[in-house]
């Protein structure tokens, strides 16, 4: 988009336009929204079942695809719009699917067993991500967080060869120590005390608070649970049964890892996606943002969808993160034909040209676009 185009947007008749685009969502919400989610619960439900159902007999990989398609609609499509209140106000869902008590205490492990816990990732993500896209305090901000690559002296390939051996890890390497600080720092704020010294080494360190924060609510719970637990169960038949487990669910993790880095870094990556140096300063300037710092896959069916994790929907989903995933699949034709209206770009490619203009960005070898704000 160019510098003129983005100035002249009418952002006043844009936020009307979206406004009402969402008022029509909301009345057509209903039971059958709840219905859907529960499709692809269960969907991943089946995946889970076949694949540890399998993964006792050797370790392979198709065991451990499946294990892993499991964990990841758990947290796509399941914990996502859950925790980001999509069924909140849904009459038909019970109270186990409402942001109130899905994964709170005890039912963390039922709901949603992840190396994340809740509280953090939901003011990682629901708030920080959502409200600050593309700034600098944004904590998904791959152009901001891979400075320290992008600016090293390391020969290209071997930049690219680290985020391909990062992409195995994230979620543990990144993603939980930093749900982990963010929820930290938030805290400090709001009862007033200066924030906590906060270090790469310090995350991972027994003697901070920081890593024992760490170690005793995201990095023993889980590998307990998904290391140590599963596996015993199959001791029942056999020794090897019970190593084959272990190892594909060990495979399985870095699948689900490589899976979420796949469709989760480049939403918001690219050399024609816009990353803001200032906070936005009206609702039509806040919904342009979301469109402009956001990109979007394939469209279109639940099949197609539901291995996305639904994450294709990502521009109205920053739109109306509060929407029932089936709501995506209507909304979507609509924002593109009001984006068209405004001429405002609407940005839809196939995922792995998305990934090479987003590992680019990581990189260095190409950057972030970045507007003037209007006058």
């Amino acid at each position: 988009m160019s510098l003129h185009s983005y100035q002249t947007v009418d952002r006043a008749q844009l936020a009307k336009d979206i406004d009402q685009l969402h008022r029509q969502a909301l009345a057509d919400i209903g039971p059958d929204d709840f219905k859907h989610l529960k499709s692809m619960e269960r969907w991943g439900q089946i995946c889970s079942i076949i694949g540890y159902g399998t993964a006792w007999l050797l370790p392979n990989p198709v065991s451990a695809l499946l294990i892993s398609q499991g964990s990841f609609t758990r947290w796509t499509q399941v914990a996502h719009p859950i925790v980001h209140k999509g069924y909140d106000k849904n009459s038909a869902a019970g109270k186990n699917y409402t942001s109130k008590t899905f994964g709170r205490g005890w039912r963390r492990f039922i709901d949603w067993p992840d190396w994340m816990t809740l509280p953090g990732w939901h003011h990682e993500h629901d708030l920080l991500h959502h409200y600050n896209l593309g700034e600098t305090t944004d904590p998904n901000n791959a152009e901001y967080n891979m400075e320290w690559l992008r600016q090293s002296k390391l020969p290209m390939w071997l930049r690219y060869a680290i985020v391909a051996f990062f992409s195995g890890i994230w979620k543990i390497s990144y993603y939980t120590p930093r749900t982990h600080k963010e929820l930290a720092l938030n805290a400090a704020r709001q009862q007033g005390r200066p924030a906590p010294e906060m270090t790469r080494v310090g995350a991972w360190s027994w003697f901070t608070p920081q890593g024992r924060s760490l170690w005793l609510q995201s990095v023993l719970p889980y590998i307990g649970y998904r290391f140590v637990l599963i596996p015993l169960l199959f001791l029942p038949l056999g020794a090897f049964a019970a190593t084959s487990v272990l190892l594909n669910s060990m495979l399985a993790e870095i699948f689900t890892n490589m899976h979420s880095f796949l469709v989760m870094m480049p939403n918001h990556a690219g050399d024609d996606v816009m990353a803001f140096d200032t906070k936005s300063d009206s609702k039509g300037e806040f919904y342009l943002r979301q469109i402009l710092g956001s990109v979007n896959y394939p469209t279109g069916s639940n099949f197609n969808d539901f291995f996305y994790g639904w994450l294709n929907y990502q521009i109205e989903h920053h739109l109306w993160p509060d929407m029932p995933l089936s709501q995506y699949q209507k909304l979507q034709p609509r924002v593109k034909a009001l984006c068209e209206k405004h001429n405002i770009p609407y940005c839809q490619d196939s995922i792995f040209k998305r990934l090479l203009k987003a590992v680019d960005i990581m990189v260095g070898k190409t950057s972030m676009l970045k507007p003037v704000a209007p006058a």
